[in-house]
């Protein structure tokens, strides 16, 4: 029994890494995939300030949709590709008898076009980006802070370059004592925020 506990926390520690470059307020700190981790802050900052604030109306004002992640490790169907959508997405948990060590799934985003997007989220989660049908991981461009000035409800960004009308498998990650829901916001960042 031991040993099965032992892989679960395992997968958890493997899946979420541990430790963060900033320390976020207590309520919201979060160990980053080791990628993450590593990843570098993001040097267009105005830009992505403005994709932050334009984020922020839909993370405030809908519209609002509620997902369930795929179970981690598992094919996923939960798709999050309609644009200026705010998804209230909720994690499995990942447990062994009666503790709940932490969350993990995957749902899947279809880009209309081939450029740069931003992944906006309420808390700080472990983020993966895998091309769904080869299981490729796709490189991590930046991370991004989002300041509390520009956006009370979204907390941290990472982006990645995507290619158009190819599905992603988006895999998040969270150790318990973080909330197994978040604020997920998916948004271009190369065109006008400003357009609905």
């Amino acid at each position: 029994m031991l040993k099965h506990a032992l892989l679960a926390a395992g997968a958890v520690v493997l899946l979420a890494g541990c430790g963060t470059e900033e320390a976020p307020a207590p309520e919201s700190q979060a160990p980053v995939t080791q990628e993450s981790e590593l990843l570098a802050a993001c040097e267009d900052t105005e830009e992505l300030e403005e994709v932050a604030e334009h984020s922020c109306i839909h993370a405030e004002y809908g519209p609002f949709e509620s997902v369930t992640a795929a179970p981690h490790g598992g094919p996923s169907f939960v798709d999050v590709s309609v644009g200026h959508t705010a998804y209230n997405v909720t994690l499995p948990a990942i447990s062994y008898q009666k503790w709940t060590l932490g969350y993990a799934g995957s749902v899947i985003f279809t880009p209309e076009e081939s450029t740069e997007y931003a992944f906006l989220t309420s808390g700080y989660r472990a983020v993966r980006v895998f091309n769904a049908a080869t299981n490729e991981e796709v490189g991590l461009e930046c991370r991004y802070h989002v300041p509390q000035e520009v956006c009370g409800n979204l907390r941290t960004a990472v982006t990645a370059d995507l290619e158009g009308g190819v599905d992603y498998r988006l895999d998040f990650a969270a150790v318990v004592p973080q909330p197994a829901t978040f604020l997920l916001v998916v948004e271009e960042t190369g065109h006008d925020h400003h357009e609905e």
